[in-house]
């Protein structure tokens, strides 16, 4: 692999690695001290898209992460997980969730998984609920805009479904199919992040980071004074009609990406600066 700029790679990530491993995977092809992270952890057993952050794309971070995902995943059912996928500790029940059952969608109230990265007093809920330690897990405000049964199987043996899902980030699919009844993940695949889809996964190439923050946000271009007063961290004048002041924008001049900036009374104030 090339060493690429700053920007995001769309890697496909394979079942048994973690978010960790291809993180480190990138980071030894690269010249010492350049900066790597992702945007959005996956388990190990799942696989697909992982956004990964080079340079100074891992300033803008948390505006990736908090993009709607999509995912497809094969559920088995009449059975639980201790974790809710197939590294845990499975109990065969019997107990089949009916086809036709009701889907929830909208914005619902969920606990993530004892076994989930989400940090409890410091701690990673995970370390805790392997080391013996009970795990209560705060439920959080998630939302899913789709939740569909593409197909289902059932026989003596096993009875599956798999299922298409698109929801907001935080969400744990392991919870929602947990949550129809005695049921776990078999199968996880993360088909898009965003706008930023796993068809197009190459490792070999580097979507820039103007063009990435450009796909999820809107763009404000700037010339000559109000480019380098942004470049240096200055808010300058908001040439759009009123907008959302949650909604931030890309600051750009001909150079490329300036900054990220808020609204603010008429400006736009830099919050994130990529000049300097």
């Amino acid at each position: 692999m090339s060493p690429p700029g700053d920007g995001v790679l769309l890697i496909d990530k394979p079942a048994g690695k973690t978010s960790h491993d291809v993180v480190a995977a990138v980071r030894r092809e690269l010249p010492r001290g350049t900066r790597v992270g992702h945007a959005g952890t996956l388990d190990p057993f799942a696989t697909g898209l992982l956004l990964v952050l080079v340079g100074r794309a891992t300033r803008v971070q948390r505006w990736l992460m908090g993009l709607d995902k999509a995912y497809e995943t094969v559920a088995r059912l009449g059975a639980v997980s201790t974790t809710g996928d197939p590294e845990g500790e499975v109990t065969v029940t019997g107990r089949v969730p009916p086809a036709g059952a009701s889907l929830p969608t909208g914005t619902i109230r969920q606990r993530p998984p004892a076994f989930s990265a989400v940090k409890i007093a410091g701690r990673r809920a995970y370390s805790l609920a392997r080391a013996g330690e009970e795990v209560e897990v705060p439920e959080r405000e998630v939302t899913v805009h789709e939740f569909v049964e593409r197909w289902r199987e059932e026989d003596e043996a096993v009875a599956r479904a798999a299922f298409d899902i698109r929801c907001s980030s935080g969400t744990y699919v392991r919870s929602l199919i947990a949550e129809l009844g005695d049921a776990y993940c078999l199968e996880l695949r993360r088909t898009a992040i965003g706008p930023f889809r796993v068809a197009d996964a190459d490792p070999t190439r580097t979507v820039p980071l103007g063009d990435a923050l450009a796909a999820v946000m809107a763009v404000v271009e700037l010339v000559d004074e109000d480019a380098l007063a942004a470049g240096h961290g200055r808010a300058v004048a908001d040439p759009r009609a009123p907008a959302d002041p949650a909604a931030h924008v890309l600051l750009r001049d001909a150079a490329g990406p300036i900054a990220v900036a808020q609204p603010r009374d008429g400006l736009l104030k830099p919050v994130v600066g990529f000049r300097g």
